[in-house]
């Protein structure tokens, strides 16, 4: 592999992480619009970015080719439903004012993605690796004792982008490929419920100039939500054949660092010593898990014959 394709990777990678991490600013240009449509409308234009490019790369037969796989029919049925749970919970989230609950979801992520390799595949772990989910648990404990009730927008994020990830490992599909298929299942649904929306007057695409909260920009602004749902799947989809895996595991922490310095910084949500104690485990936590997955990535090259 060449060197210039490793340096085209990592930027790749770099520009999809931020700009998931500066999606809640979009997201909440769009508040005026209904948590559900917006889900609607980034599922139904999405899916015809991703279609065209899979059009594009593979030609007619990329879904029936995606299909032939032994059980990923229903597996991308599951799949698809819980990254639009997840895509719900998310948007609802950030309009709601809760940027900051969601960033720790996603911080939490990679340590439920430990948990579920344990439970589920029968991973095995190191006592550094036991040490930080202890860490990301009592700093979850720590924020449910505190203020009466668990971060639950948190573990909602979490817990589903965890599952969704098991199950596209399990199905072992091309990332682009399987987003193709969830989006075919997904548009349905999301086409009847902005039908059933403009059919009870709480819809406003492409709706009549001087319509209250709506108009051009806001309808342009939620076809170009599909892209910026579909461009950094693809991105990242380029991105990981090319870069180590073990740095794509600390890029990724560019996203919810950059969504909490939103929520923190942007939207000015509380932030006060009890959250900052509870975080402050979590991303403990996820230091020594960063340090330990570099530490392990290193020892087999340090060990190799020169």
């Amino acid at each position: 592999m060449s060197a210039p394709a490793d340096r085209r990777g990592l930027w790749v990678a770099v520009a999809s992480f931020v700009l998931w991490g500066l999606m809640p600013l979009y997201w909440h240009q769009l508040k005026a619009v209904p948590s559900l449509q917006i889900v609607a409308h980034r599922i139904v234009w999405s899916t015809l970015f991703v279609v065209a490019w899979l059009l594009w790369k593979h030609g007619r037969g990329w879904l029936r080719t995606a299909l032939a796989r032994p059980r990923a029919a229903w597996m991308l049925a599951l799949s698809g439903a819980l990254i639009g749970f997840n895509w719900g919970l998310y948007i609802w989230a950030v309009n709601a004012g809760h940027v900051v609950e969601s960033s720790l979801g996603y911080f939490i992520n990679p340590l439920a993605n430990v948990v579920l390799g344990v439970v589920v595949l029968h991973e095995r772990l190191n006592p550094r690796q036991w040490a930080s989910v202890a860490l990301a648990g009592a700093g979850v404990l720590w924020l449910a004792l505190q203020f009466g009730q668990p971060p639950w927008i948190a573990l909602g994020l979490a817990l589903s982008f965890a599952l969704y990830g098991l199950l596209r490992k399990l199905l072992a599909i091309d990332a682009v490929s399987g987003l193709g298929v969830e989006s075919v299942y997904l548009v349905l649904p999301a086409l009847a419920l902005l039908a059933w929306g403009e059919g009870h007057g709480g819809g406003g695409f492409l709706a009549a100039p001087g319509a209250p909260g709506w108009g051009v920009g806001l309808d342009a602004m939620l076809v170009v939500g599909g892209a910026l749902t579909a461009l950094p799947l693809i991105g990242f989809a380029f991105a990981v054949r090319r870069v180590p895996l073990s740095a794509i595991g600390l890029l990724q922490y560019i996203a919810p660092t950059l969504q909490f310095l939103t929520g923190v910084l942007v939207f000015h949500e509380a932030f006060d010593r009890t959250r900052a104690f509870g975080f402050g485990c979590i991303w403990l936590a996820l230091a020594v898990f960063a340090a330990d997955g570099l530490w392990r990535a290193r020892r087999p090259a340090a060990l190799a014959p020169a």
